[in-house]
C-alpha cells in the first residue's frame, strides 16, 4: 500500500502472553511509534518498550466489555495515520487469526492509508506447546482446524461453523477460540455429529504466563471438570487424540516456580537477567522499575580524572551501570582501549565483571560477597593499596563504607561520580496497576535504593482489599537493614548477595508455605 504522506499503520501480532513471544520486528516497531494502541491481552510490560512522547491508548477488548467500539478504534487508526504518524495498532495473539484485523486491514485499505502486518504467535499454538500438547502427531492427528466459538452476534441466519460437521472429521486436531461461554453446547454438537464421547479434549487457560491453569478429559466429562475447576476465559480448548498425553509431556506446568506471580524491584536494565532466571523457572515476573539510573556526568572531573589516567592503580566499579557510561565517556576522548595503561579492575557482582569483560578486560578483583564493604576487604588482601591511587566510580548515592575502608587502608581514593538514582512515579505504570489489583506471591528487593523508593510510593502501591500479599524476600544485608527501617521485615534473605541465591532463597520459602 502506498499513501501522500509519511503516515503508516502495523497491524502487528503480540503473540500469547508470554514477553518472549514477541517477534523481534514486533518490538523494533513499538520502539518506533508515534502512536500505539493495544488490546487488554498485550502483556503490559510491552507498553514499556516505547520511546518518550509516544502516546499509548488503550482499547481493552475482552469478552463481554469493548472498552472503545472498533468502529472508533478503526477511525483513530486512520486519523493518527492521516497526520503523518507511526502507528502501532497491537493485538493478542495474531492480527488475522479471529483478531479482527482483517477487517481493521480493509478500513485502512479503504482510506488510502499504508499499513504493514506482522504476524504473531497465535493463542493455539502457544496453549499447545506450553501445556504438553503438539497439535499434530503422525499416525494419530494429520489436519488442524482453528475455530471460534463467539461469532458476529449481529449476523443474520444463525451459527457459520458447522459444529456436527467437524464432529465427523477423522485424525484431526480441533482447536477452539472464545468458546468457553459455549462449552457445553459445542461439545454436545460436536457428539452429535459423531465425535465419540470418550475423545481426549483440554482447556488450556491464560496460555504461556505463570497463571496458565489446564483441565484435561474426555468430550463428555470437560465441561464439568471446567467448572469445577473454575476456570475461564480467555482458554482455549483442544480436542483430539493430541491430547492424551498432556500430562506427561507437559513441561511447563511442571517448572519450580509455575503458577507463582514475583515482583521484581531493580531498574529496567538491572531488571532483565533476574527475569530471565525466574521466567525460566516458570513464574509469571510483574516488572517494577522502582528506581531509575541515567547518565550524569562531571565533565571537569572525568577530564582530570583522564588526564592523571596513568598514574592510577585501581579503578573499582559498583554496578554494571557504571561500567557502560565510564567506557562510553572515555572512548569519546580515546580511540584506543590501551590508553587505560596498567590500570587494573575491581568490582562488586558478576554482572558488573561482565560488563568489564566485554571490553576483553581482566578483573583481578571480585569479592564472593557483592557488598562494598567485602569489596574493600578484598583490595586490601592483595597488600596493593598503601600509596595506591584509586579511582571508584559512583553514583548520587556515594559507597562512603567502601571509601573510608580504602582511604583506612593508605589507598588515595579519588570518587568518579557517572550516574544518578531517582526514584521513579509508578502511579500510571500498567503493571503497577496489575500489581495494585491482583498482588503478588512474593516481591524482590534486590538493592537499599529499591527498597526506598518502594517505601516512599508505598501509598500509590497499596494493594486492593482482594488483592494477595507477597512475602518479601532481599538479597542481603545492606537491603535488609534498609526494609527493617521502614518496617518491612523480609520473610526470606538470600544466603549471601547474589540473583542466583535469592532466587533459590525464594523457591525454598514458597515450597515451605505450599
Amino acid at each position: 500500500m502506498s499513501a501522500s504522506n509519511s503516515g503508516i499503520v502495523h497491524l502487528v501480532g503480540a503473540g500469547a502472553g508470554d514477553l518472549g513471544l514477541f517477534t523481534l520486528r514486533a518490538r523494533e516497531l513499538i520502539a518506533a511509534a508515534d502512536v500505539l494502541v493495544y488490546d487488554y491481552l498485550v502483556h503490559p510490560e510491552a507498553v514499556k518498550w516505547t520511546r518518550p512522547g509516544c502516546e499509548v491508548v488503550y482499547v481493552g477488548k475482552k469478552a463481554g466489555c469493548h472498552t472503545v467500539p472498533q468502529e472508533e478504534i478503526e477511525a483513530l487508526l486512520v486519523k493518527h495515520a492521516q497526520a503523518g504518524k507511526k502507528v502501532v495498532r497491537l493485538k493478542g495473539g495474531d492480527p488475522y487469526i479471529f483478531g479482527r484485523g482483517g477487517e481493521e486491514a480493509r478500513t485502512l485499505a479503504k482510506a488510502g492509508v499504508a499499513f504493514e502486518v506482522v504476524p504473531g504467535v497465535t493463542a493455539a499454538l502457544a496453549a499447545g506447546a506450553y501445556a504438553g500438547i503438539p497439535l499434530t502427531f503422525r499416525n494419530v492427528s494429520t489436519s488442524l482446524v482453528l475455530l471460534t466459538g463467539h461469532e458476529d452476534p449481529t449476523k443474520t441466519g444463525g451459527t457459520q461453523v458447522d459444529w456436527r460437521g467437524f464432529g465427523a472429521l477423522k485424525n484431526t486436531t480441533l482447536a477452539i477460540y472464545m468458546g468457553m461461554s459455549r462449552l457445553a453446547h459445542i461439545l454436545a454438537e460436536l457428539q452429535a455429529g459423531g465425535l465419540a464421547p470418550d475423545t481426549p479434549a483440554a482447556v488450556v487457560q491464560w496460555a504461556s504466563l505463570g497463571r496458565q491453569r489446564s483441565v484435561s478429559g474426555t468430550v463428555a466429562d470437560l465441561p464439568a471438570r471446567v467448572a469445577e475447576a473454575k476456570l475461564a476465559a480467555p482458554a482455549i480448548i483442544f480436542i483430539g487424540e493430541v491430547v492424551r498425553d498432556h500430562e506427561a509431556i507437559d513441561w511447563f506446568e511442571h517448572l519450580p516456580l509455575f503458577g507463582r506471580r514475583v515482583a521484581i524491584t531493580r531498574t529496567r536494565d538491572q531488571n532483565s537477567e533476574l527475569r530471565e532466571k525466574l521466567e525460566t523457572l516458570g513464574a509469571e515476573v510483574l516488572e517494577l522499575p522502582l528506581i531509575n539510573i541515567t547518565k550524569d556526568v562531571d565533565k571537569h572531573g572525568f577530564v582530570e580524572i583522564l588526564a592523571e589516567l596513568g598514574s592510577y592503580d585501581w579503578i573499582v566499579f559498583t554496578s554494571a551501570n557504571g561500567v557502560r557510561y565510564f567506557f562510553e565517556e572515555f572512548l569519546k576522548g580515546f580511540k584506543d582501549i590501551r590508553a587505560l595503561g596498567l590500570l587494573r579492575f575491581a568490582c562488586i557482582g558478576r554482572a558488573t565483571a561482565r560488563a568489564i569483560e566485554s571490553y576483553h578486560l581482566r578483573v583481578e578483583c571480585m569479592p564472593d560477597t557483592a557488598t562494598g564493604a567485602s569489596l574493600a576487604d578484598a583490595l586490601i588482601e592483595t597488600g596493593s593499596l598503601d600509596s595506591a591511587k584509586v579511582i571508584v566510580v559512583t553514583g548520587n548515592l556515594n559507597r562512603d563504607k567502601l571509601v573510608k575502608k580504602l582511604e583506612a587502608a593508605r589507598a588515595i581514593v579519588d570518587r568518579l561520580p557517572l550516574y544518578k538514582t531517582e526514584k521513579t512515579d509508578l502511579s500510571a505504570d500498567p503493571v503497577a496497576d496489575d500489581f495494585r489489583q491482583h498482588g503478588a506471591d512474593a516481591i524482590l528487593f534486590a538493592s537499599s535504593s529499591a527498597a526506598e523508593s518502594y517505601h516512599a510510593q508505598s501509598a500509590s502501591l497499596k494493594l486492593a482489599p482482594d488483592a494477595k500479599k507477597p512475602l518479601v524476600g532481599s538479597i542481603g544485608e545492606q537491603t535488609t537493614e534498609t526494609l527493617v527501617e521502614h518496617g518491612m521485615k523480609p520473610h526470606f534473605i538470600a544466603a549471601k548477595p547474589s540473583l542466583d541465591a535469592l532466587v533459590s532463597a525464594l523457591i525454598e520459602r514458597l515450597r515451605a508455605t505450599a
